[in-house]
């Protein structure tokens, strides 16, 4: 027997509960439509809320990148990978969040890991949304701080919990994510900041699924609550609604020049590609410019969740665009997944351990750039398949 056999024991277990997520090839840009096995499926799990994934002037500035700056920065930004163009870029998101400051991550998932353990450490404690991101609770593990979790979207159990373990001469951390990918739901923050100034604690948003969805021209969840006196760390990333790669953390100018001494992943990885960094940009300025795919996009969001809540299927409590067909079972979920692709959509079942035992799903993202000829389409495909499986 070989010591890796146990690999085989664990794919059959996945395979037999129902729990193994078939992962398919795209061979296009991501759009409306993607090509994968040499099939136009329609396209309905992607995060390219607003279509900047594959816009004619993001690629653009990314191909004047490569002349200006070359492809590669090189190295870590502490030493010799800060190029014009970072600090360019972290003028702009701080200017577009309304904040003093911001610092680049090369990843979403790497600015949680990163920031959050440089703000607390072992005598502190951080206060855990029950539904955060597995970034956020990865971060509060490196922390070592305690953690304390709270009920989701439950600010008197917040409040409860930070009596109780709020004590003095020890750092607080309120961490919360502000849409939450797999519901859709939103969190509470106006309450969470007021919670924050009342028990002294730092109140930390993570907006990945809120930039370019929420606030004016996309701005996200602190700009759509008014907070921005109120929060002290927004992160967010570049690889969703602003169709990139990437992630931020923006703050005070004395936060972020903290995060560049201590933030482990920006000291010890090299930094994001400077193409990269002009291609964000582009997509920030098109989101400033107006707000016409923000509008498209709930505007496809509402009719969506309409023409499938009207056939039966259960899509949960979600107040953005993010629409979870909910099945429950897990091996009808994949099952159902595997139909949509037959009848030509795109739609990845989302199971355990991503979301709870008996809440699997298909989880439908709809973009600015589907026609309502499109979401039409879908909501046929799910009508039909649906019956055929006994599901409505």
């Amino acid at each position: 027997m070989s010591k890796m056999d146990w690999v085989k024991d664990e794919l059959k277990q996945l395979k037999e509960s129902g729990r193994y997520v078939p992962i398919r090839v795209l061979q296009s840009p991501q759009g409306a439509w993607v090509k994968i096995e040499g099939r136009n499926l329609l396209n309905m799990c992607s995060n390219n809320y607003l279509g900047l994934a594959n816009h004619p002037e993001v690629r653009e500035a990314m191909k004047k990148a490569v002349d200006e700056y070359g492809v590669g920065a090189g190295a870590v930004r502490s030493i010799a990978g800060t190029m014009e163009i970072h600090i360019k870029l972290e003028e702009k998101i701080a200017h577009f969040k309304h904040m003093e400051d911001s610092i680049v991550y090369q990843g979403g998932l790497l600015a949680n890991l990163g920031t959050i353990p440089a703000l607390v450490g072992k005598d502190d404690v951080i206060f855990s949304e029950e539904l955060n991101h597995a970034s956020i609770i990865d971060g509060v593990r490196l922390s070592g701080a305690t953690k304390i979790v709270y009920s989701h979207l439950d600010t008197k159990d917040l409040e409860n919990k930070l009596k109780e373990n709020r004590r003095s001469g020890m750092k607080s951390l309120i961490v919360t994510d502000g849409v939450f990918s797999m519901d859709g739901d939103i969190a509470p923050l106006n309450e969470i900041a007021d919670l924050g100034i009342k028990y002294d604690s730092m109140v930390y948003v993570d907006d990945a699924h809120g930039e370019g969805v929420l606030g004016r021209n996309g701005r996200g969840i602190v700009d759509h609550f008014n907070l921005v006196d109120k929060v002290d760390i927004e992160m967010g990333t570049f690889s969703k609604a602003i169709g990139v790669m990437g992630g931020f953390v923006a703050g005070s100018h004395d936060l972020i020049d903290y995060l560049k001494q201590r933030a482990r992943p920006f000291l010890f990885s090299s930094a994001l590609n400077p193409p990269e960094i002009a291609a964000i940009m582009k997509s920030i300025e098109i989101m400033e410019r107006d707000d016409s795919l923000l509008r498209k996009l709930w505007d496809n969001s509402k009719f969506l969740k309409e023409g499938l809540s009207s056939l039966g299927f259960n899509t949960g409590k979600s107040k953005t665009p993010i629409t979870p067909v909910i099945i429950g079972d897990e091996k009808k979920t994949v099952e159902f997944s595997n139909a949509l692709y037959r009848e030509g959509v795109f739609a990845s079942p989302i199971v355990y351990p991503t979301v709870p035992k008996g809440t699997a799903r298909i989880r439908l993202m709809p973009s600015a750039i589907h026609s309502k000829e499109d979401i039409q389409f879908a909501i046929d495909k799910f009508q039909k398949i649906g019956k055929e499986m006994k599901i409505i």
